[in-house]
């Protein structure tokens, strides 16, 4: 996927944006009809790929993380989301534990993180990634994250043009070369749905951690932290 353009979704760099005062209504204006229900719910939200904005909804979401994010990823090959969770990977104030397929690791944004890691040793910037399987050596097919103990979001939406349905040409669905899966991607506040979710993310790093022991470089956690340069 070609480097996507910065768009007005993303708040990278704009310490004024956070998730401390989210609200799931943030995101209304990004579904196709710029607006939820009257009945709609306070605490979770499911938008479908090639109808509802997705790709902004991914940006707005994790580039105002700031304190923490933990994400599985199965299938990871969006260069924007990938541009904003490097940012945050190399900002040592926010803990990042990311969980990627290793199916699926022959990716260029995957191998940015690959890179990144030889280059700083990403441990030492408090974060942790590993490329590898379930605890029962199955694909790692969790397609989700929590940012900031705050904002969930999980769904069955992979992190590429067609997963996401990205809007490449005309900024909506539809035109040449437009693509998109169906997919759907809910986004959650409930506090006890993020905690359980959390611990299951945590989980599944440490199993595709354990599976990855013979391999080193694909996993900061398991090589001792590098100086930051």
């Amino acid at each position: 996927m070609a480097k996507a353009r910065k768009s007005a979704s993303n708040a990278l760099g704009d310490p004024t944006q956070s998730l401390q005062t989210f609200n799931l209504s943030d995101l209304q204006q990004f579904t196709l009809e710029k607006s939820y229900s009257n009945n709609a719910s306070k605490d979770f939200h499911l938008f479908f790929v090639g109808r509802d904005d997705v790709h902004d909804i991914l940006k707005y979401v994790l580039s105002r993380a700031s304190v923490s994010i933990y994400l599985n990823m199965f299938g990871y090959d969006d260069a924007e989301l990938n541009d904003i969770l490097m940012a945050k990977v190399m900002d040592p104030n926010i803990t990042m534990l990311i969980t990627l397929d290793e199916s699926q690791s022959g990716s260029k944004t995957e191998k940015s993180l690959l890179d990144a890691d030889r280059a700083k040793g990403l441990a030492a910037f408090n974060t942790h990634f590993v490329i590898g399987q379930s605890a029962t050596h199955q694909i790692s097919h969790t397609k989700g994250f929590v940012a900031d103990g705050k904002v969930a979001g999980e769904g069955s939406t992979n992190w590429s043009t067609s997963g996401e349905g990205v809007f490449v040409v005309t900024g909506q669905p539809g035109g040449a070369g437009y693509k998109a899966q169906n997919n759907t991607q809910s986004i959650i506040t409930d506090p006890d749905t993020i905690s359980r979710f959390t611990a299951e993310l945590i989980a599944e790093h440490m199993a595709a951690q354990k599976a990855a022991m013979g391999d080193p470089s694909k996993s900061s956690s398991l090589k001792p932290p590098a100086g930051r340069g």
